[in-house]
């Protein structure tokens, strides 16, 4: 596995970044806390494996142990993904890192939309400004497909288009997830898509939820379990 970067100053990408679930969440929530609890940040595993198995905003929901997340970030490690933050004076506990946006030289937009695609699934272009709002106030939906369609032109794309929704391409298996909101007539090749009135729907639905995740971290509060 190579080194990316679109200033060209390091050699290209020549394989692919595969991930397994465990290390796209690791790596989704490290990006994510980096950016909305930046005085939590770098992480303790005890803290990554709770972010990891929170029950609000994530898909699919998981329950790691300790020693599930200790061999994702030593695999992420090993990648040159992610950077062990050994303890200082006055401090006991290793702590954890990501470097995958300097890794690809990710712009902060990119950065915000693999976050959300790493923590919660494929998702349309509203439910990713939605979603991102913590991590990057999008002004239009026009500027979060602006960041998708740079992150899929590259000679690697880290992104792709499935049917309505995006979804990034680390993990393959990511693509069939159920939350691609998948027809039952997918598997047969017959393509289904939302009428615009389910469109509509599914914007105003995404936006409540950004509004009401905005209101729980206003007051420091965990959302209820779904």
């Amino acid at each position: 596995m190579g080194d990316w970067s679109r200033a060209g100053g390091w050699t290209t990408l020549v394989d692919m970044i595969e991930l397994n679930l465990e290390q796209v969440r690791v790596l989704g929530c490290l990006l994510e806390k980096e950016r909305t609890v930046p005085d939590s940040y770098p992480m303790t595993l005890n803290g990554l494996v709770t972010a990891c198995n929170q029950s609000s905003n994530r898909f699919p929901v998981v329950a790691y142990d300790a020693s599930t997340v200790q061999r994702a970030v030593d695999d992420l490690k090993d990648m040159g993904l992610m950077r062990f933050v050994h303890p200082s004076h006055g401090e006991r506990t290793t702590k954890f890192r990501q470097v995958i946006d300097e890794r690809l030289a990710l712009l902060p937009t990119e950065a915000a939309v693999l976050c959300i695609l790493f923590v919660r699934g494929p998702q349309t272009v509203a439910e990713i400004r939605s979603r991102t709002e913590r991590l990057h106030a999008f002004d239009s939906n026009d500027e979060v497909e602006e960041a998708l369609r740079r992150l899929a032109a590259q000679a690697q794309p880290l992104v792709r288009a499935v049917d309505r929704r995006w979804t990034h391409t680390f993990d393959q298996a990511d693509i069939t997830s159920p939350a691609t909101g998948a027809h039952p007539y997918a598997e047969s090749g017959i393509s289904v898509r939302p009428s615009r009135d389910a469109t509509v729907l599914e914007e105003r639905i995404a936006a409540l939820e950004a509004k009401v995740e905005h209101l729980y971290a206003v007051l420091g509060e965990e959302p209820p379990t779904q």
